[in-house]
């Protein structure tokens, strides 16, 4: 009976720890970045309101957090445009590092890093929910 219950929990603890990656619905097709890799910010922006991610995709960003952008996604006509980035906050430590979509209207940017851009197209790992 022991042994069935060990094998059981190993069972479970297995299937609950192997789960399938989840590859979202495209939001764009292309995106502007300040590097091939959007690796480097393009710019500081400032959070205008809350905003709630709906989903795995995106990061829920405060009322007067400091958010990294790192992206801005080229919207398709009729879309909402949204950007990429993180957030920095000393309040906010855990979501520091954290990079998600956020509409673009929530944010103003405050600071440029990087004027000259790349456009590049979008893939399936940019919209991949862990």
């Amino acid at each position: 009976m022991r042994r069935l219950f060990v094998f059981l929990l190993t069972v479970g603890l297995l299937r609950v720890t192997t789960t399938a990656p989840v590859f979202m619905d495209k939001l764009a097709d292309s995106k502007m970045c300040a590097d091939e890799d959007c690796s480097y910010a393009l710019s500081m922006a400032t959070a205008l309101d809350d905003f709630t991610a709906p989903d795995c995709r995106f990061i829920n960003i405060r009322k007067g957090q400091m958010i990294y952008v790192y992206s801005k996604l080229t919207p398709a006509e009729g879309t909402g445009v949204f950007w990429s980035g993180s957030v920095y906050s000393e309040r906010y430590v855990d979501q520091m590092g954290i990079v998600g979509y956020f509409p673009a209207t929530m944010v103003k940017e405050t600071y440029t890093y990087q004027k000259d851009t790349v456009d590049i197209p979008t893939n399936d790992i940019d919209f991949y929910c862990d």
